[in-house]
């Protein structure tokens, strides 16, 4: 069955990219990836609407998982990429860069975040709320082990417990191994929930009912953007020490934006533009956050976004192309 499934995906995407080009190797619709999450999914749909509207060529979607569309990317049936996170896929990013399969045209930004976090509440209180601070000297992640108390296992009286990356993540292992590193095993329990809607409920339970929690979790996502968490210290990335124990905060991973080696040619006032592309962590928090306060689509963020951020996005294309595309946002 997987193997059946990998050949209809194979064919899809040849199919794909053979209509996407004319007789002449010229685009007439532009592919993007999207590989599963929402940030990607509003940074498609803000490019894609000034391509269309502003350079005239059609867009699409291709879906899949990171090693499948990346995979896309280097054959020519994916165009574009708009968010490649470049430490995740370290060696598959750099090997595609090396070959000359791909070429990456700018950061869409590189302030993101990853590693433990607790509510901030944890830490300094929140006096609307009537919550008093409960470990007001926590400040780094091996801090932790002296707050079994604090952050109570459930189902192991007397410990405490830590929401580890989801079952399979990649991530996993690496907090698996800072549990061993930190000696946190001492006082805490490992959990690794099934999936990460599992650990996003664990948050909110948690953090609605003002009590403490502490787990993995990135930015930008909507949680990040609506909760005010706090992400625990971890000693300065050291990559001598990262590859031996993981005891350093994460490497730093630019989220950048790529297209395949063809894209330059085969349409390059597009490539000029996604040159310019670059947002931050906090302008993409805004329109996840939008999505999850709104129930809106990824389309509707990106429209909202590109209404309250004008002068970002003008500032990537000439005046003639951003007028175009600020008629259809009326």
């Amino acid at each position: 069955m997987r193997k059946l499934t990998m050949i209809i995906f194979s064919t899809l995407l040849i199919f794909l990219a053979a209509c996407s080009s004319d007789a002449d190797g010229k685009l007439d619709k532009i592919i993007f990836a999207d590989a599963g999450w929402d940030s990607i999914r509003v940074h498609n749909f803000i490019a894609g609407k000034i391509i269309e509207e502003g350079f005239g060529y059609d867009t699409d979607v291709t879906a899949g998982s990171t090693a499948a569309t990346v995979q896309g990317l280097r054959e020519g049936d994916i165009n574009v990429y708009m968010e490649i996170w470049t430490d995740n896929i370290k060696e598959v990013y750099e090997e595609a860069i090396d070959s000359g399969d791909i070429v990456r045209t700018s950061t869409n930004f590189a302030d993101n975040d990853q590693g433990l976090y607790v509510p901030t509440y944890v830490i300094e209180g929140d006096p609307e709320r009537g919550i008093e601070p409960m470990a007001p000297d926590l400040r780094t992640v091996e801090d932790l082990k002296k707050y079994p108390d604090i952050f109570p296992d459930p189902e192991k009286p007397g410990r405490g417990r830590i929401i580890n990356g989801p079952s399979g993540w990649a991530v996993e292992e690496t907090i698996t191994q800072k549990f061993e590193t930190y000696g946190l095993g001492e006082t805490m329990e490992n959990f690794i929930p099934g999936s990460d809607s599992a650990a996003v409920a664990d948050l909110v339970k948690a953090y609605e009912s003002g009590k403490a929690w502490v787990g993995y979790y990135w930015s930008p996502t909507w949680v990040t953007a609506k909760y005010d968490l706090t992400l625990l210290e971890e000693p300065a990335f050291d990559q001598e020490i990262w590859d031996e124990n993981r005891g350093t905060t994460f490497p730093p991973n630019d989220v950048v934006v790529a297209v395949h080696k063809d894209m330059p040619e085969q349409a390059p006032e597009v490539v000029e533009f996604l040159e310019k592309y670059e947002t931050s962590n906090d302008l993409t928090e805004e329109a996840l956050n939008y999505m999850e306060e709104h129930d809106a689509s990824a389309e509707e963020a990106a429209i909202w976004w590109m209404k309250e951020h004008e002068d970002v996005w003008t500032a990537w294309v000439s005046d003639d192309i951003a007028e175009k595309v600020k008629d259809t946002l009326k």
